[in-house]
C-alpha cells in the first residue's frame, strides 16, 4: 500500500460543460476526510476532483457519491476484513481506494474516518469542468456527452485513474479534492446502487447526489 505523494507526479464560473475559465480552488486537507463517512459522502457533492498526468489536468465536479460504512456494512469490500485488496481502507483517512469494477474498470473511492475504521467514499458521477477535450479523447465521446463521467466506471477513464493509484495520498499534487466556492444544488438521498446483495444495509440512504444535474449517474425515484 503506498502511503506517500507524488510517486507519480476551476473554479469556474458554473458553465459545467467547460466554456469557464479556469480558477484554481482550495485543495482539502487530511481534516476534510478524517470525519465520519456520511459527513464526507455529503460534504464532497460539489467539490472538484482532480487528476493531473503527464497527458494534462482533467477535474469534475462532484455530484454523486455513496457512503460505506465497513466492516459492519455489509455491502462494503471492507466487511470482508482486512485483506490486500482493502489494506488501504484500513489506513489513515485522505487515501484513495481504487479497485477493479465488474472486472473492467476502475472504481474511485476516498479513504475517510480514522485509521482502523474502514470507511470509504465511492464517487459515482462528476460534472467535466477541466480538461474535457482529453476527457472526450480518453472516453471516445464528444465532449459535452452526458456519457463522459456519469458513472463511477467513465470518470475514472475520464480522468485516468487507474490501480497505479490505489492508495494515493489525497492531500498530495497529483490526485486531489478542490474547494473551489462552486455554486451547489440541492441535495438528494437515495439507497446505493447495486448492492441488493447486502440484505437489510442495501436500504440505508447513503447515496448522495445532486438533484436536476444531468450527470447523476440514475435518476431518482423520488
Amino acid at each position: 500500500m503506498r502511503m506517500e505523494s507524488g510517486k507519480n507526479p476551476a473554479h469556474a464560473s458554473r458553465q459545467p460543460d467547460g466554456g469557464a475559465t479556469p480558477v484554481r480552488g482550495r485543495k482539502l486537507g487530511r481534516d476534510f476526510y478524517a470525519r465520519p463517512v456520511l459527513s464526507v459522502a455529503r460534504d464532497c457533492i460539489g467539490k472538484l476532483l482532480v487528476h493531473r498526468t503527464a497527458q494534462g489536468e482533467a477535474a469534475g465536479r462532484i455530484v454523486e457519491a455513496e457512503a460505506y460504512r465497513g466492516p459492519l456494512d455489509l455491502a462494503a469490500h471492507s466487511a470482508r476484513g482486512l485483506t490486500r485488496r482493502t489494506a488501504a481502507m484500513f489506513g489513515p483517512p485522505g487515501y484513495a481506494y481504487v479497485f477493479r469494477l465488474y472486472g473492467t474498470c476502475w472504481a474511485m473511492n476516498l479513504v475517510t474516518t480514522a485509521q482502523g475504521e474502514p470507511h470509504a467514499v465511492l464517487i459515482r458521477a462528476l460534472e467535466p469542468v477541466r480538461g474535457l477535450d482529453l476527457m472526450a479523447q480518453r472516453r471516445h465521446k464528444p465532449p459535452h456527452s452526458r456519457e463522459l463521467t456519469n458513472g463511477p466506471g467513465k470518470l475514472t477513464q475520464a480522468l485516468a485513474i487507474t490501480g497505479d493509484d490505489y492508495g494515493r495520498d489525497l492531500c498530495g499534487d497529483v490526485l486531489y479534492l478542490e474547494d473551489a466556492g462552486m455554486p451547489r444544488g440541492r441535495i438528494g438521498r437515495s439507497a446505493r446502487i447495486n448492492v441488493g446483495y447486502a440484505g437489510d444495509w442495501a436500504a440505508k440512504p447513503w447515496r448522495f447526489y445532486e438533484r436536476g444535474n444531468r450527470y447523476v449517474s440514475v435518476a431518482p425515484r423520488d
